[in-house]
């Protein structure tokens, strides 16, 4: 398993640690990740995603899920998020075409 994030693909930041008299050692620096599900009011279902505690935020923030994914640039969410983007961006399309007929 993988230390990414599902929804913001933040990950795994390498660097180092500095003491005073400037000595450097190698650390890792690992994303606060967290299990959490959302639920997404277009599918109708629970969401499990491993997701760092700011992407938490920035869901509760947006509003929800959907609203989260819809709103949010691709080049910004992982593979797996593009994926349920596309997928409640066709529910939604598909809904509005219902309405008009």
């Amino acid at each position: 398993m993988t230390r990414r994030c599902e929804l913001t693909a933040k990950s795994v930041l390498h660097g180092h640690n500095v003491s005073h008299s400037e000595r450097k050692t190698k650390r890792t620096f690992l994303p606060n990740l967290q299990n959490k599900r959302f639920v997404s009011d277009t599918l109708g279902l629970k969401i499990k995603l491993r997701v760092a505690t700011t992407a938490i935020k920035s869901v509760e923030i947006k509003g929800g899920l959907d609203t989260y994914l819809l709103n949010t640039k691709d080049s910004f969410l992982s593979n797996k998020a593009r994926k349920l983007k596309k997928l409640l961006h066709g529910i939604k399309i598909q809904k509005i075409i219902d309405k008009q007929q």
